[in-house]
């Protein structure tokens, strides 16, 4: 059958035509860099199940730093590796703490060419691995937690933050870290809410990149994957305590879910590519069962397209590059 006046194909013609036409596109000044430090070392260490990604030292985290500014990358997220940890996750709370430090080292190594981002969560610094400090019978206590949420978040913003993500999907976490902030004096540090976090299994390289001491699982707070509905609700939650932002997390699992917060959120949106999803491709392209690069911008390309306005991913600073000379 014959569609004479509708011929898509025409538009797949040549190059110039497809690049005319198309409909979304990749930006390095959307791309947000996942980068770990770990206290004590002096050169970055390879990370066994991500291939490419490494726990940084202070100075090759502050190189990361540079690169990702040199090839036009929107913004870092830092993540601490302490050398020492007990049930509160006090440091969490040091100035000189792992994390506290870098975000402060990696400010005066950029400034504002790139946006500080830093993890509000507990997993890290806790001897137990949970994002919160336990109760008596062993659960995640959630007003206590948010009392050091606060804490944190202060902290994290005197150290040059100029955006907390809170991660640890605790009931109320996002007003209790405004209301903190702005008792503080910083007003204009940005609020990045995982607003719908999943209890996923592709979360499991992300274990070795943080050494998490975790025994169990976090199903009693993070949101069941089943749940669609509920995404929504938790985003409205964060929207209504004052997140500046919010994010879906994992991404390439929950497109749909991502599709639904971009189609109802007012502010922007944004889609962790996790540990698991970087390792998969990772594995198939040493493997030759897929092309490496197309499949890397492929997978980035499908998250902005559902909707993410950013896009946390560990290749951001090799995808950039790509971008500026394809």
């Amino acid at each position: 059958m014959s569609f004479p006046h509708h011929r898509p194909r025409r538009l797949r013609a040549t190059n110039a035509l497809r690049r005319l036409t198309t409909e979304f596109r990749l930006d390095p000044a959307e791309l947000i860099l996942p980068a770990f430090i770990r206290e004590g070392l002096n050169n970055p260490l390879p990370i066994n199940s991500m291939p490419g990604v490494v726990q940084h030292s202070t100075e090759s985290l502050k190189r990361a730093a540079v690169q990702a500014v040199e090839h036009g990358v929107g913004g870092i997220m830092l993540f601490g590796v302490p050398a020492e940890r007990d049930a509160t996750g006090s440091a969490s709370l040091d100035p000189d703490g792992v994390l506290n430090k870098a975000i402060r080292d990696v400010h005066a190594e950029v400034g504002d060419d790139l946006v500080v981002m830093s993890d509000l969560c507990l997993d890290e610094f806790t001897d137990h691995g949970h994002c919160g400090v336990l109760n008596a019978s062993g659960g995640v206590d959630n007003d206590a937690t948010l009392e050091i949420y606060a804490d944190m978040a202060v902290a994290q913003a005197r150290a040059g933050a100029q955006v907390l993500a809170p991660s640890g999907m605790m009931d109320g976490q996002v007003a209790v870290i405004r209301q903190a902030l702005d008792a503080a004096g910083f007003e204009e540090t940005s609020v990045l809410a995982y607003a719908a976090k999943y209890a996923s299994a592709f979360y499991g390289p992300f274990r070795e990149a943080v050494d998490s001491q975790l025994t169990g699982d976090r199903r009693t707070y993070q949101m069941d994957p089943g749940n669609r509905r509920e995404a929504l609700l938790e985003v409205k939650l964060d929207l209504a305590e004052g997140a500046d932002m919010v994010m879906v997390k994992p991404a390439m699992s929950y497109l749909d879910i991502l599709a639904d917060v971009a189609a109802m959120s007012p502010v922007p949106v944004s889609a962790y590519q996790v540990s698991g999803e970087y390792a998969m491709i990772e594995a198939a392209a040493a493997n030759g069962w897929i092309d490496r690069r197309r499949a890397i911008e492929e997978s980035v390309l499908s998250i902005r397209r559902a909707g993410a306005s950013m896009v946390l991913t560990y290749w951001a600073t090799e995808l950039a590059g790509w971008l500026k000379n394809p």
